[in-house]
């Protein structure tokens, strides 16, 4: 399938979700997200959701590592839509952020991080067996994560599509991605195996 079927497809899945199931979905993802090693992981770069897009909600997954894990730094993006590209920051708290014109929160007053990330949190619209996924298209993350060494893990309320048609060279892979039911590791072979 096509990347703008499968993103239109995506978007079509998630907005008919009803409120109790979202819940019940992202209380899954959490669980899920539990069972991840933490153990050599310093920083890690969450992005924000867009609660109103029935993005996955990341905020219960930030309360759980503050409250777990207060000694990995969390990191939050803010998004340049002049030049697609993101920056990044060191997350503040809630009260730091404002929703920019999107209704993406940001951050407004934190420090920038410098560096690289051990683990990197993905949105995504739909992903497929190899690890390959869908954005929005504007390809902020693909450009953050190019020649980034850095665990890579997606997010997403439903299981993976067969395969992407047109995959792009500039397109980075997951290295996994947690969904309600498993977490599936594409590190083991070419089509992933749920955990």
């Amino acid at each position: 399938m096509r990347k703008a079927d499968l993103r239109k497809q995506a978007l079509r899945q998630r907005n008919s979700l009803g409120e109790q199931e979202l819940a019940e979905l992202n209380k899954k993802l959490l669980e899920r997200f539990k069972t991840l090693d933490f153990s050599n992981v310093k920083s890690l770069h969450i992005f924000l959701p867009i609660l109103r897009h029935k993005e996955p909600n990341t905020w219960p997954l930030i309360d759980w590592l503050r409250r777990q894990h207060p000694e990995i730094k969390i990191i939050v993006p803010k998004a340049d839509f002049e030049s697609n590209l993101m920056s990044h920051f060191h997350y503040q708290g809630q009260s730091d952020l404002a929703l920019n014109r999107f209704g993406i929160p940001e951050p407004q007053n934190a420090d920038t991080f410098e560096g690289t990330p051990d683990m990197v949190l993905v949105p995504l619209l739909a992903f497929d067996e190899r690890g390959y996924r869908v954005g929005y298209g504007k390809g902020f993350y693909d450009r953050f994560l190019e020649n980034l060494d850095t665990q890579k893990i997606g997010l997403s309320f439903f299981d993976a599509a067969a395969q992407i048609n047109d995959v792009h060279l500039n397109d980075i892979r997951l290295d996994k991605c947690i969904t309600p039911d498993r977490i599936i590791d594409f590190t083991l072979n070419n089509h992933g195996k749920g955990l």
